[in-house]
């Protein structure tokens, strides 16, 4: 089946799926969750100079390569994002444009928000919260887009269904790649109305993959079988964040109660180690064990679970970090 014309029978089954699982009328399968987001935005955003309300920290912003204005012709207006990956619902709503016909700003068109936030360390946007944007957004009419690319993660943190978390939301995108381990693709989701305008924006964005089965398969299995056991990366990254804690004295620390999902963001405050420094003897292969984690700013360090780590790889981690900070004068 050729995927374009809408026709293969499985990336039809996984948007079906996708559909199903998250609540929505229908569900895209694209390429990459920055092209999701981007589809959504451009959807909802239809008129050149439309604006979107977003936090200051969050992926579409930060890690995006600002496509909204770059490609979309859509501005992005920041919003105070707090420590747990919320934005500050005040700032918010004082970031609307209620005066549409002043020919001198943009119209707001938008809100985004992120679920898991990443900058922010896993942190999970609980659906109290969603329901509070939701009756912002509506007494506004406007549209709310979701970027779940770890959304599954918060739905399994906060122990209820994925839909629950999208009940106030028009649009999402989620990844199948990431925690539940597909080696590509993301899809989005919305009503049957959206949908068909995403299509037409995914052609034009380059994103028509013919016979893709052969990638939405994989994302069946994700949806099917690799959701079920996000919960063993959540317990080896509150493992992880309880072992640094533990050598808070040798010069790296974090807070485990902070740690919701697989992702832990963690300081170095030794002071003759830099965070680079930390991971580049982290990922030499001394000892037989080579560990992958990112700088990330300031003087932290970014690890996240998966599916490929185990319990016994958070351990010997911990271990050759603690050799590290020892070794250091």
């Amino acid at each position: 089946g050729d995927d374009v014309c809408g026709d293969d029978p499985t990336v039809k089954d996984l948007q079906q799926k996708a559909a199903q699982l998250l609540g929505k009328e229908g569900a895209l399968f694209v390429p990459s969750g920055t092209m999701g987001n981007l589809i959504s935005v451009m959807v909802h955003c239809s008129q050149r100079g439309a604006e979107v309300l977003l936090g200051d920290k969050c992926h579409l912003v930060v890690y995006e390569q600002g496509g909204l204005a770059q490609i979309a012709g859509v501005h992005p207006r920041t919003v105070t994002t707090l420590p747990d990956g919320r934005l500050d619902l005040s700032d918010l709503e004082t970031k609307i444009r209620y005066n549409k016909d002043d020919p001198h700003y943009p119209i707001t068109s938008l809100i985004c928000l992120e679920n898991t936030h990443n900058v922010c360390g896993g942190r999970t946007l609980r659906p109290e919260y969603m329901a509070e944007v939701g009756s912002i957004a509506q007494k506004n009419s406007l549209p709310i887009h979701v970027d779940g690319a770890r959304l599954l993660n918060a739905a399994t943190s906060l122990s209820v269904h994925p839909s629950e978390l999208l009940k106030h939301a028009d649009s999402a995108s989620v990844c199948l790649s990431k925690g539940l381990a597909a080696p590509v693709g993301s899809v989005i989701v919305g009503s049957h109305d959206f949908i068909k305008r995403a299509i037409r924006v995914r052609k034009v964005l380059g994103g028509g993959m013919r016979q893709a089965g052969v990638l939405a398969a994989p994302g069946i299995l994700a949806l099917d079988v690799m959701s079920q056991r996000l919960q063993d990366d959540h317990q080896n990254a509150a493992r992880l964040a309880q072992g640094i804690h533990a050598l808070a004295e040798l010069g790296v620390d974090v807070d485990p109660a902070a740690i919701e999902s697989n992702i832990v963001i963690f300081r170095v405050t030794h002071p003759n180690l830099t965070p680079d420094e930390l991971c580049q003897r982290l990922g030499d292969d001394q000892g037989g064990v080579s560990i992958l984690m990112w700088p990330y700013g300031g003087n932290t360090v970014r690890a996240v679970t998966h599916y490929h780590i185990s319990q016994s790889d958070i351990d010997a981690m911990l271990a050759k970090m603690k050799k590290i900070l020892l070794s250091i004068t």
